[in-house]
């Protein structure tokens, strides 16, 4: 009976001491990768706020899964890689709200015509372009098409167009500053 109690007695103090070194290892871990892991959150979540959240939540997980660490040098990518996945986790609890705009109303336009003063100075300075320039902008502002489209309709090369919409932008801004 005494040596199952010595047993019993030894298998608490070793459990003991393994929790106090776990402790120790998670607290010198933390303490010399916080400000790290601060940093990242911040950059990850662009908030502050939530940073904070992220970097409990990567925390307490890293805390849970400390038997997981094989090689302590490499504690910093373990950890940034929790908080990463952390980070993903709050967007997997985010569900969008569904649409109940019908697909075939997503691409209309309004068909209206613009009459404020704005329009009424942003087409004049575009008709004011020279046509070089005002054709470029029209087919890739209004008509939608890509520089490379613009380039074979109107015979050039797709530098060339991207060179033409470039002035012509700078020209728009000149105009209608003025």
């Amino acid at each position: 009976m005494r040596n199952s109690a010595l047993a019993e007695n030894h298998r608490t103090l070793t459990g003991s001491a393994q929790t106090s070194n776990r402790h120790i290892l998670f607290n010198q871990l933390y303490a010399r990768h916080e400000n790290d892991m601060r940093r990242y959150a911040v950059w990850l979540a662009g908030d502050r706020h939530i940073a904070e959240d992220l970097v409990q939540e990567a925390s307490l997980r890293a805390w849970k899964s400390l038997d997981r660490l094989d090689n302590v040098k490499a504690a910093k990518g373990w950890l940034f890689t929790i908080l990463r996945r952390e980070n993903a986790r709050r967007f997997e609890r985010c569900r969008p709200i569904e649409s109940t705009i019908p697909m075939d109303e997503l691409g209309a336009r309004e068909k209206g015509y613009d009459t404020s003063t704005e329009a009424f100075a942003l087409r004049r300075a575009i008709d004011g372009l020279a046509e070089e320039y005002r054709t470029p902008l029209i087919r890739q502002v209004i008509e939608g098409y890509s520089q490379k489209e613009i380039a074979q309709q109107i015979g050039i090369s797709s530098a060339g167009v991207g060179t033409r919409l470039f002035r012509a932008r700078q020209k728009l801004r000149l105009a209608l500053v003025s």
